[in-house]
């Protein structure tokens, strides 16, 4: 059994005295691990950092064995961030995240593609709220792809599609600000660059935090609190950083 494709490092940890277990998320298997003799090593450890993008090949006597990676650098976006805390931080929350929320060796095109994307916003010259709002749509991509995508189309009570400004924390259904006004203390805030035809919509870091209250309760209802886990604490991280992140 064997394999070779592109991928990008969600997670290294090492076993024995200097091989590792690597995980990566690949477009046509998902999230994959595989053992890398060596991977711990000195000479190997800058290839497996978390958000590097790699070629691999993976081989194993059985489908379902753990099996071994060889892996070639192709670009290491956690050393061009080392000098930004504040991105590093992002880089390092999503892989948690995919490492966490995805299952094993099921593919998400879609996942590995926002996630690509979200990697070059990340090493763009682009603000803050640039790659942070890249953030929050990764995520809300990454709920869609396990099944529980937000419904933010229209209001759930009426039907209608303006005035949209709370979502549901129960059913995540968009909810207009007429009709969630009684409910507003039960209700998440529905940041306006989130909604449809808003691609333009430039959001300010207030929005972009109500984003990751949106999608970090959710992810942490319908993902994470199934399995009897907690939200990464790179997620959490990353949330408080952005909370005390300068805008520009």
């Amino acid at each position: 059994m064997h394999w070779s494709e592109d991928g990008i490092v969600l997670s290294a940890r090492k076993h024995g005295e200097s091989a590792a277990i690597i995980q990566l998320l690949t477009r046509m298997h998902g999230r994959h691990a595989g053992l890398v003799r060596g991977g711990a090593g000195r000479r190997a450890r800058g290839i497996y950092q978390p958000g590097n993008r790699v070629t691999a090949t993976w081989r194993a006597r059985l489908e379902d064995h753990l099996g071994s990676y060889t892996c070639e650098l192709l670009s290491s976006p956690a050393a061009a961030l080392l000098d930004d805390p504040a991105r590093l931080a992002g880089l390092a929350a999503a892989c948690a995240m995919a490492a966490a929320a995805l299952p094993e060796r099921a593919p998400h095109p879609e996942v590995y593609d926002t996630f690509s994307a979200l990697l070059e916003r990340l090493a763009g010259d682009g603000t803050v709220i640039d790659w942070a709002e890249a953030y929050v749509r990764w995520e809300l991509s990454l709920l869609a792809e396990l099944g529980y995508g937000l419904d933010l189309s229209a209001c759930a009570a009426t039907g209608r599609n303006d005035g949209l400004a709370w979502v549901s924390p129960r059913s995540g259904r968009a909810v207009s600000l007429s009709a969630g006004e009684p409910y507003r203390d039960k209700l998440l805030p529905l940041p306006a660059f989130l909604l449809n035809g808003a691609a333009s919509e430039t959001p300010d870091r207030a929005e972009v935090i109500q984003g990751l209250t949106l999608t970090g309760h959710f992810l942490a209802r319908h993902v994470f609190a199934a399995n009897e886990q907690r939200i990464p604490a790179a997620r959490q991280r990353l949330a408080a950083r952005l909370g005390d992140a300068p805008a520009g």
